[in-house]
């Protein structure tokens, strides 16, 4: 009896327990405290059910469940029932045709495949334009016996693949080849907000039924179907799941003959395989296929996945609203009760544990398990949790928290070294305002590089324009600047702000020369095979900006601007026309404290009517050579013509250097006095 007894009280001890710690809780509180602790809470489990959709918290949950998704991909051997005819970069070089492609190649293609045996086939190609062969594929099309769906896209739905006449065009070419066999489909694929395709697309009314439902039997589980979209993986990555064939086999009578295995009872999937055209993330590509390695899959392939989902009647079960909701609240009161809990430590230790594993694992098992997870709040869920954890633990330090809590997520923004020092020491320099300070503002621009990214590859650009941008940035951060921005490979720094030192304007120069010298490392040093590198070209002026933080509380971005800030830029871009490597203006080389300069003369920068003196760092010539440019440019402006010829003919074993060149051209096109005008 005795045992039964205490077993019994022991429970009710417990609840009296919980009673005693929300009634204090509620005192404590007081009512303005305790309705905002309720609001938070609702605000908890709001994010702990909607976080998909909102702004950040969106972004964890699609990452995890992109990485869900990769690492649980189901891995299977090639489809048998499904086979991709592709244009490749190949075809494009051969028929010297990009866009629109070539439409012999496809109507001699369909002909053969004609009389293949393919169960279906289907187009993803828009014929929006005219072009020679239009008839050619036209008759191809009307004699196909073969079930053929030609791809459609309207405006309305899909505005950044096609316009107004395009639509015009494609819908009066669709009208053309239509037959009981050949018919318009949707190619509709719709990506998340990340530019991710991760879901099924919805089904327009205006639009017909979208290709790998119009090219497969009917099946109503999947007619109204917008879930995940099931990707697969390869068994090895020389058999990938589609197998993928080049158009030109096909198109040429010879080599299809040999091909009528790879069609006969498949369903066939024609479209482009090209380096930089319709590709598209997904999960399993947007942290690297796991065993191709591939970066992106083009449009044709996501296709092809869907109708083996389809096929495979692969449809994972997905959590209604109700079970959502009823896990959001849970969670929101787990986290709750855990605040307001008097366990012992090591039971807190044991709840706590327990928690933070069912938010890591519990989708990963979901995801393993065949569930669909793409709807799951897993991110929210624990934020859900920590939101009520916080809310109910802290709430007499609620007041405060937004405060805290804005200044603890602007330190994950990108922000220079030296301004996320000081906002560490007072937070309150966080807030969204811009002050004017007197600035050594630089610009740097890589010559030619926009030309280059056209003739290497797309990783090589990426390789070389991080190892630029490093070299750069490592110079503005070595000589103590802020590094503002990278505006594609050009460099944006300035010395003076959020704090200022004595010799802000030597290091500013210094630096400006020395990311210069950087520049020409890099493109003396580029890899084997890399086109030639132009110069970097460099600009430097003081004068004042508007510097500060701007954005809002989702981005910020410290960063300066105003008219010294287009000065500098406009210093750079005249480099090209003066044959000079760094341009620094007066206020600029004044500032400085270095005597390395040799002076440019007076110009009128583009877009600009008050002249500016101009000076090149020449740290790499003697004294005398800096010191005679400098009375050549003196007696130009004083109109000694007498003294400008004779230096001019004194310094012309300099004439071989561009800029000094192009000083001298300059000097005989002015009269005193005169500032050359930059067209």
């Amino acid at each position: 009896m005795t045992s039964n007894s205490t077993s019994t009280q022991q429970p009710a001890s417990d609840r009296e327990e919980v009673g005693r710690s929300l009634g204090r809780l509620i005192r404590q509180l007081g009512l303005v405290r305790l309705l905002a602790t309720c609001a938070f809470l609702v605000f908890a489990i709001a994010v702990a059910r909607h976080s998909t959709s909102m702004p950040l918290l969106g972004d964890a949950e699609n990452a995890m469940y992109d990485m869900r998704a990769a690492n649980f991909a189901p891995r299977v051997d090639q489809d048998p029932r499904i086979v991709m005819v592709v244009y490749t970069d190949d075809t494009l070089i051969d028929t010297g045709q990009r866009s629109p492609v070539d439409r012999t190649i496809l109507a001699n293609a369909l002909a053969n495949l004609d009389g293949m045996g393919a169960k279906s086939i289907g187009i993803d190609i828009l014929f929006d334009q005219p072009q020679d062969d239009d008839e050619a594929l036209k008759s191809s099309l009307r004699a196909m016996t073969t079930p053929t769906h030609v791809a459609y896209a309207s405006l309305d739905t899909n505005a950044e693949a096609i316009q107004f006449r395009q639509q015009e065009f494609l819908e009066g070419f669709l009208k053309e080849v239509t037959t009981d066999k050949t018919v318009p489909t949707s190619i509709r694929l719709i990506t998340d907000a990340d530019g991710v395709a991760r879901r099924w697309p919805d089904q327009p009314a205006n639009l017909p039924a979208i290709m790998v439902r119009a090219m497969t039997p009917p099946n109503a589980a999947f007619t109204d179907y917008r879930g995940a979209i099931r990707y697969r993986l390869p068994l090895s990555s020389e058999r990938p799941v589609i197998n993928k064939l080049p158009i030109d086999l096909f198109a040429d009578p010879s080599s299809a003959e040999f091909l009528a295995g790879e069609i006969k009872g498949r369903h066939v999937l024609i479209g482009g395989d090209f380096v930089d055209f319709d590709k598209f993330d997904t999960p399993l590509t947007r942290i690297g296929d796991p065993v191709t390695g591939d970066s992106q899959m083009i449009g044709l392939e996501v296709h092809a996945h869907m109708m083996s989902q389809l096929l495979d009647n692969d449809q994972p079960f997905a959590f209604p609203s109700w079970a959502l909701w009823g896990i959001a609240l849970s969670v929101v009161l787990a986290g709750a009760l855990t605040a307001i809990s008097n366990a012992r430590a090591w039971i807190m230790g044991l709840l706590l544990t327990m928690q933070i594993a069912f938010f890591i694992v519990v989708p990963f098992l979901m995801q393993r398990g065949g569930l669909d997870t793409l709807g799951v709040p897993s991110f929210g869920w624990a934020t859900g949790w920590l939101l009520a954890y916080t809310s109910v633990g802290a709430a007499a330090r609620v007041v405060g928290s937004k405060q805290r809590a804005f200044a603890q997520n602007a330190l994950g923004k990108y922000l220079p070294r030296s301004v996320a020092a000081e906002i560490l020491k007072d937070p309150d320099k966080l807030a969204l305002h811009g002050e004017k300070r007197e600035i050594f503002c630089v610009f740097t621009d890589l010559e030619g590089f926009t030309k280059l990214t056209h003739a290497i590859e797309p990783e090589m650009v990426a390789q070389l324009l991080n190892d630029y941008l490093d070299r750069l940035a490592e110079v503005v951060l070595e000589y103590g600047g802020t590094l503002d921005k990278f505006v594609g490979d050009a460099v944006v720094a300035f010395w003076g702000a959020p704090l200022s030192f004595p010799d802000d304007g030597e290091r500013a120069a210094r630096a400006a020369w020395a990311m210069y010298e950087a520049g020409e490392d890099f493109r003396l040093n580029a890899p084997e095979g890399v086109p030639p590198i132009g110069r970097t070209r460099v600009g430097l002026h003081f004068g004042e900006a508007i510097v500060g933080n701007f954005g809002g509380e989702g981005r910020i971005q410290y960063t300066a601007f105003g008219d010294s800030m287009n000065t500098a830029a406009r210093l750079e871009a005249a480099n090209k026309s003066l044959d000079t490597r760094v341009l620094v203006s007066r206020e600029a080389a004044e500032r400085s404290g270095l005597d390395w300069y040799r002076p440019m003369g007076r110009i009128v920068l583009r877009g600009r009517a008050k002249p500016v003196e101009i000076f090149e760092p020449a740290p790499d010539r003697p004294d005398s050579e800096r010191d005679e440019i400098s009375q050549l440019v003196a007696a130009h402006e004083a109109g000694d013509a007498t003294t400008v010829v004779q230096l001019t003919t004194r310094l012309e074993e300099l004439g071989q250097q561009l800029a000094i060149a192009n000083l001298f051209k300059r000097l005989g096109q002015t009269q005193k006095g005169e500032s050359y005008v930059l067209g």
